[in-house]
């Protein structure tokens, strides 16, 4: 069995950090998916491909894949980029502005 450790990154529909702070152990799939000729639904044999394990920390999450024989790739989180503007939306309505501010 192959899988992947990796820290999830937040989805486009969260403003904060929630869900971000644990790890997660996915399943790679084994075999690819086949159309039903009846329904039309796309399925598959593999149920590992459906579990998703969540640990509170990487060392965690790599010593449940050794104990159980799991072939694991880690991926490591890239860090995020902070963007920092002098002074804020304040900034826009400021009395004491050098330059004039017009529409």
């Amino acid at each position: 069995m192959r899988a992947r450790i990796y820290q999830p990154a937040r989805t486009a529909m969260q403003s904060g950090q929630a869900k971000t702070k644990d790890w997660v152990l996915d399943f790679a799939p084994a075999s690819s998916r086949e159309v039903d000729p009846l329904m039309g639904w796309t399925s598959s044999d593999d149920t590992q491909s459906q579990v998703r394990l969540r640990f509170p920390t990487k060392e965690a999450a790599l010593d449940y894949a050794k104990a159980n024989g799991i072939d694991a790739a880690v991926q490591d989180p890239k860090s995020r980029a902070h963007n920092v503007r002098a002074g804020g939306y304040g900034e826009n309505f400021a009395t004491n502005r050098r330059q004039v501010w017009t529409h």
